[in-house]
């Protein structure tokens, strides 16, 4: 039987009104087409402090700057982190083949991988500096093989970041730019006088940031559409409650909006987790917001059997999932539905966040049904060819032109029809 212990406040209900939120981004998104550089720059003061007469695009001194700002150990953690990220995106794109194969005498069909021509990446750096982020969208993006990489974030404290300044450098962003929300993600995509546009976005962000992705999807790419954080904490007794509770809150500070949830089969960890949590948030620095998150979307669900932890984990789909049990392959080998898995108690959702080598950016509000998150593959358009022999041309031509006739298509009859005669007389059909 499955049962909730702990329930949060229904998801439908306590989703906030977006219509305040989807008419500021159209308006936002209208200025910038019409006017370019100058409503960038009054959005940019207005929302994140930053000089109207001062330019976005960082220089080389001040990215140098930002380098010489950072303790040499944080530099080479970066380091470390985006060796990893990279290690495992060209794995992901070293998987990726083109193929041409002969499918039937003379008719070959193939695809090539060709990566997109330049890509804007935003980096979240104003409640926190994301600093993983740059890693995540930049440097997967360049062992895809795009030309040119444009990475922005926001002002913090009303200056450039210089940690993500760095990771984004040392990531291999070809221009660099210091603003964010909706403006940010506008220049990017539609471009100004000096932004030139790119062809996808990329990245997570606030509420904002997402609904302008949403609405500028179609005009460029974007890589999914992102909502709160995500957590599912798969659990049985062959752990503790201070774990569970550790790996909850660890996500939850993410937004006071962000669901995390316990799933067990054990009543015993259950209520050891909810004692746990109650400790661990009267000293944690992030409590107010983990809290929050806790007290509002935080889920206790039990179940008898892995049988029905399986089903209710498919049903949420969420983005991250810890899973820490007697057979945590079980779940590996059984779940259709998340974003990232965290097999066993050694690991996880913070090494993905950080520094594992896995993308961090991940579907969420149930989007893991359809898709997974970003990675090397959502830079690179796969694109079919064919090419025929005269003989194989009227041999396909044949088929084409009755299957173009029962669907009354004479234009397309007639590309078949003329082929079907030319190579016939030449080959004496």
């Amino acid at each position: 039987m499955i049962r909730k212990l702990k329930d949060g406040i229904d998801v439908e209900v306590a989703k906030n009104n977006d219509r305040m939120v989807r008419e500021t981004v159209e308006g936002v998104l209208a200025d910038i087409e019409q006017n370019g550089d100058a409503a960038v720059h009054a959005y940019a003061e207005k929302f994140d402090g930053w000089p109207s007469d001062k330019p976005f695009r960082l220089t080389a001194e001040e990215i140098k700057a930002a380098y010489d700002e950072l303790p040499e150990q944080v530099i080479e953690d970066i380091r470390f982190a985006q060796t990893q990220v990279r290690n495992f995106a060209q794995i992901q794109r070293n998987s990726m083949k083109d193929v041409e194969e002969e499918t039937l005498p003379g008719v070959i069909l193939g695809h090539k991988n060709i990566p997109m021509n330049s890509v804007g990446c935003y980096i979240p750096g104003g409640k926190y500096p994301l600093v993983a982020s740059a890693h995540m969208s930049v440097v997967t993006a360049k062992v895809a093989g795009v030309k040119r990489v444009i990475a922005c974030a926001p002002p913090f404290n009303g200056v450039p970041h210089p940690a993500i300044v760095v990771a984004m450098d040392m990531a291999g962003a070809d221009e660099i730019y210091c603003f964010g929300g909706i403006q940010a993600v506008g220049a990017m995509a539609i471009g100004t006088e000096t932004i030139a546009p790119v062809d996808m976005l990329v990245g997570p962000g606030n509420a904002f940031v997402a609904e302008a992705k949403r609405q500028l999807f179609g005009r460029v790419g974007i890589d999914l559409f992102a909502g709160p954080t995500e957590t599912l904490v798969i659990a049985d007794e062959t752990v503790d409650g201070e774990l569970c509770a550790t790996d909850l809150l660890g996500q939850a500070e993410h937004g006071p909006n962000s669901p995390a949830v316990l799933l067990t089969n054990s009543e015993q960890l259950a209520n050891d987790t909810l004692a746990a949590i109650e400790r661990q948030l009267k000293v944690l620095p992030t409590a107010d917001i983990a809290g929050k998150a806790w007290a509002d979307y935080g889920q206790i669900v039990l179940c008898d059997t892995y049988e029905e932890m399986l089903q209710v984990a498919d049903e949420l789909a969420y983005e991250h999932v810890q899973v820490m049990t007697e057979d945590p392959d079980y779940f590996l080998d059984n779940m259709t539905n998340f974003g990232a898995m965290f097999v066993g108690p050694e690991t996880n959702v913070s090494y993905g966040d950080k520094v594992v080598g896995t993308n961090h950016t991940l579907p969420t509000n149930k989007a893991a049904r359809y898709t997974g998150g970003l990675w090397v593959g959502k830079f690179i358009k796969t694109c079919t060819y064919q090419r025929l022999t005269e003989e194989a041309s009227h041999h396909i031509g044949e088929y084409c032109s009755r299957l173009c006739a029962v669907e009354g298509f004479a234009g397309h009859k007639a590309q078949a029809d003329i082929r079907v005669e030319r190579y016939g007389k030449k080959l004496g059909k």
